[in-house]
């Protein structure tokens, strides 16, 4: 199902141009993550639980925290320049790269009615990180290249590529893992996305009727090409773990769970 190499790095390169901003941006919807508040008129996040493979999120991990600083000041130019009630901004505490979105929502709560749901993902996710190990003796850390804002259905965030082909294929190999053990499948995860590597920065509120699409765009342009000139912003990942989470602002996970080193 993901893609190989060039045809991931063909099509995500295309994600931060403008003619691209100006597709996706008519296909924005509001996230339903957030609901604005009827006392005092923010935008709170709702619950969406479920469990994910991601890096160590940026209030936790130290090997990223220059791009993450980075990815925040980028975060906080959009807020500057968006409606506060079109952008709702995650805390960059939160941000991490997602190596694999295992299962959320109704399929998790349908899920969680079995006691010994999180103790059986937890014994087969590592199952997992196992048979990824036996093909990776020696751990390599993947090295990714930040490519630019992208515009996705209900959220913003900046796209990733892999710096070389043999990370790239190191990814997949334990998305493929995951999705293709039979002790997860039977637990109701499934690859539903095709992969592609990006750190959100926050979710679509409010989509106005009269909403300047043309001139949103000239605004992701611009803001794009100020923040990729200069200092190449890259990430690397070293960590892949499970985590849980209640909504769209926090990962969390016991000393027990599964953690690979990449």
């Amino acid at each position: 199902m993901d893609d190989n190499y060039q045809t991931y790095v063909n099509r995500v390169l295309r994600l931060p141009l403008p003619e691209t901003y100006k597709s996706q941006l008519q296909n924005i919807q509001e996230s339903p993550k957030f609901q604005l508040q009827e006392v005092g008129g923010e935008r709170q996040a709702v619950a969406f639980p479920g469990y994910t493979i991601v890096t160590p999120p940026g209030g936790e991990e130290t090997e990223n925290q220059a791009f993450y600083a980075n990815l925040q000041a980028l975060q906080a130019q959009l807020q500057q320049q968006l409606d506060p009630n079109l952008f709702v901004p995650l805390p960059p505490d939160s941000f991490h790269l997602t190596v694999a979105d295992l299962i959320w929502d109704h399929a998790y709560r349908d899920a969680a009615k079995n006691p010994e749901f999180e103790q059986q993902l937890c014994d087969r996710m590592a199952q997992s990180f196992q048979q990824y190990q036996r093909m990776h003796p020696q751990s390599h850390p993947v090295r990714l290249q930040a490519v630019g804002l992208i515009v996705m259905p209900r959220a913003i965030g900046v796209g990733l590529v892999p710096k070389e082909e043999v990370a790239y294929e190191q990814l997949l190999q334990l998305r493929r893992a995951i999705y293709q053990n039979p002790g997860l499948m039977a637990l109701g995860i499934e690859q539903q996305y095709h992969f592609t590597a990006h750190v959100t920065l926050g979710y679509f509120g409010s989509i106005p009727p009269e909403l300047d699409r043309d001139r949103l765009s000239e605004q992701f342009t611009q803001l794009n090409q100020q923040w990729i000139t200069g200092v190449p912003q890259e990430m690397w990942a070293y960590h892949a773990e499970l985590r849980k989470f209640d909504n769209m602002t926090r990962y969390y996970r016991e000393p027990d769970w599964p953690s690979l080193e990449i």
